[in-house]
């Protein structure tokens, strides 16, 4: 499948979601002509990215949220993260980081899904270079000699929209993915993902928590109003049994799973599961078209780092297409994917490995374990990477996101 370069049209985007509606933004910052398709309809309420979890969004992820515009709109319903605190129930390592030994003032900021992306739709109402369908659906794609001609279904019929560059951003089950014949390795955890708030009875401190144990992490992430991101993940065979607990038995699930630390656990919010799988595209690129977000790679929530990973995808491809005559040439794409891929296989790799690792039940890993912690907390140049990547700060990052970088 070859199709000769001819940069004509603008580019195309499917899928209007948190990485792709920030991709559309930092284009039209660019001034790229772009269009935006979006399968659901503008409102925060009918986009199924725009959910219930609470993000913990890395510090570099903040830097390219304000670098294009978009945290302005945001910045109210966020709340710092100074603190880390990472441990193993019933095991003696932990990691503690500080925002102030990376010299910063917050290593990131926790923010509601749903306020993000109504942030991210008052700043694509600013563009000026983009045009969005929505709702709309990608019917089928055809290579011809300038690209790539798409059929998009709208409510008003179909489109045929002709762009020299497909991006696809349509999520962990990506039509554009499958359409551009990209196989993809998935991996069922075989655990659900639970995510509410609750109200701790001591001050969370702006200080978040990673706990880990037989059964799978748990997270507790600071909110404003004293309030908690609680994220409870539990083995899939009992996912059905959490979701009919009552807000007692939850809570006491919870306190069990988390411990005492923030004291008591009360007020719960409505609970939202997630079933958990790690989804790998076995390719970015394509002639004439790449793959962001989820569509390239999902990974496992552990260390909340799905979307700060699909922001750095949209905002490396934003800057090389800013700078380049074709936005689909073979060069530009092959050269994302280089820049790409020691942050993606990276971030792919650590977070696959802490599950597999921090989370297993052998008694013989719990020494390795906890000296694997500790020596991540005590040993400065150990603890320094940790810091550095935990915000962010991997491989070649976009230039968008290395304002204060450590």
């Amino acid at each position: 499948m070859t199709v000769p370069p001819s940069p004509r049209g603008p580019v195309l985007i499917v899928g209007g979601g948190l990485v792709g509606a920030s991709l559309a933004i930092a284009l039209d910052v660019a001034g790229v002509d772009t269009m935006l398709v979006e399968a659901a309809a503008p409102r925060t309420d009918a986009q199924p990215s725009y959910d219930e979890r609470n993000l913990a969004l890395a510090r570099a992820t903040v830097n390219g949220l304000e670098a294009i515009g978009v945290w302005t709109h945001a910045r109210e319903g966020a709340t710092a993260i100074e603190r880390i605190h990472v441990s193993r129930a019933g095991e003696f390592g932990s990691v503690r980081l500080q925002a102030r030994e990376a010299g910063v003032d917050a290593l990131g900021w926790t923010l509601p899904a749903r306020e993000l992306g109504a942030a991210l739709l008052r700043r694509l109402d600013e563009c000026t270079r983009l045009q969005r369908l929505a709702p709309a659906t990608l019917e089928s794609i055809e290579p011809f000699a300038e690209g790539w001609r798409a059929q998009v279904r709208t409510a008003e019929g179909v489109r045929q929209i002709d762009t020299p560059l497909l991006v696809g951003a349509d999520g962990t089950g990506s039509f554009v993915r499958g359409r551009l014949g990209i196989g993809a390795e998935t991996f069922d955890y075989g655990q659900t993902l639970f995510v509410c708030t609750v109200t701790p009875e001591r001050e969370h401190g702006h200080r978040a928590y990673e706990r880990f144990s037989d059964e799978g992490p748990v997270a507790l992430l600071p909110l404003a109003g004293r309030r908690c991101g609680l994220v409870l993940t539990v083995p899939g065979s009992q996912a059905e049994a959490v979701a009919a607990m009552d807000d007692a038995q939850y809570l006491a699930l919870a306190q069990r799973r988390f411990g005492w630390r923030l004291g008591r656990l009360a007020r719960p919010g409505k609970r939202f599961p997630y079933a958990i799988q790690r989804v790998a595209a076995n390719r970015l690129i394509a002639p004439r078209a790449v793959l962001v977000g989820n569509a390239a790679q999902t990974v496992h929530p552990i260390g909340a780092q799905g979307f700060n990973l699909g922001l750095r995808d949209a905002l490396t491809l934003a800057e090389l297409v800013a700078a380049a005559a074709d936005p689909g040439g073979e060069r530009l794409l092959a050269t994302y994917a280089a820049r790409r891929a020691p942050d993606r296989e990276g971030t792919m790799a650590m977070s696959h490995g802490l599950v597999q690792l921090a989370c297993l039940p052998q008694p013989w890993l719990a020494p390795l374990r906890s000296l694997a912690l500790l020596a991540c907390d005590r040993v400065p140049p150990l603890k320094h990477a940790v810091l550095r990547r935990g915000m962010g700060f991997r491989g070649q990052p976009p230039r968008a996101v290395l304002e204060r970088a450590p």
